[in-house]
């Protein structure tokens, strides 16, 4: 049925979808019905969407919550939106068009979206310097293995980390491919994300985090003095970075990248923004 009402809407409209702007959208109602259960909607919720296309998500968020502010950048989908919205009679939708990741949000409560993909790390990041309950949000797989991943897992990544710290991260389920139009070559899975509230992140464990990352295989140490560069722009000579750096815990400075915990990194991010600083 939703695969046929959305084939039907695009044909009528002439809209050819572009997968290049992330435009594949979900045909498949058990899944559909799984993100909207997920969301734990009630009447007082006020929820923030983006990537609103045709109103595939729009549609049954509207009949459950107080407002839906939905967010789409493709000024040819807008008309498609707007009229769903009049022939089912909803009016407690706000749409905003423009590109999300340079729109400043308006107050909402949850997040619940299909991520365009192309956009899905800024998104994401932006996201968490909001104030909201939680997020139901649909990313590639790969990307969404990468959020989860723990200390030791292949997938493990500066991004693994940033999430660990910034936010409670659940991958909930997978989606295939033949769930979209058009279909992708990939599969998507659907995340729940939790912001912890002020979390101990600043713009030096970033650096930090980045030129550790570089060379995540190899041991912290030596990350760090080959990757030195991302961390500080002033131009210090390898010994000046090796003792900077041999004030860090011996123990982590030995360690490879890929197995530090998050809060270790957070460790190695304060041992040395206390060293620079003495400088």
């Amino acid at each position: 049925m939703l695969a046929k009402e959305t084939f039907n809407l695009l044909k009528k409209y002439h809209i050819h979808l572009d997968r290049r702007k992330g435009q594949n959208y979900l045909i498949n109602n058990h899944f559909l019905s799984k993100i909207i259960e997920n969301a734990q909607l009630d009447d007082s919720d006020i929820v923030l969407e983006i990537g609103a296309g045709i109103g595939t998500l729009t549609v049954p968020l509207a009949s459950k919550v107080s407002k839906v502010i939905a967010i789409e950048q493709d000024k040819r989908i807008i008309p498609i939106l707007r009229e769903r919205l009049i022939e089912k009679d909803i009016s407690n939708v706000e749409i905003l068009i423009g590109d999300a990741t340079k729109l400043d949000f308006p107050y909402f409560s949850k997040v619940v979206s299909n991520l365009p993909y192309q956009i899905s790390s800024p998104i994401t990041f932006k996201l968490l310097h909001y104030d909201f309950d939680f997020a139901i949000l649909m990313y590639q797989l790969e990307f969404a293995q990468r959020m989860v991943a723990k200390p030791g897992e292949p997938d493990y990544s500066r991004l693994s980390v940033m999430m660990n710290l910034c936010s409670q991260t659940e991958l909930l389920f997978k989606v295939p491919g033949k769930a979209f139009l058009p279909q992708p070559k990939i599969s998507s899975a659907v995340i729940k994300l939790t912001p912890n509230k002020n979390p101990d992140v600043d713009k030096f464990f970033v650096k930090t985090c980045r030129a550790l990352f570089q060379h995540k295989k190899k041991k912290s140490g030596k990350a760090l003095l080959q990757s030195f560069h991302e961390i500080c722009d002033l131009d210090f000579d390898r010994n000046t970075i090796r003792n900077i750096i041999s004030h860090v815990d011996g123990r982590l400075i030995e360690e490879r990248v890929f197995k530090l915990t998050p809060k270790e990194i957070l460790m190695i991010s304060r041992e040395l923004e206390d060293v620079m600083e003495k400088i």
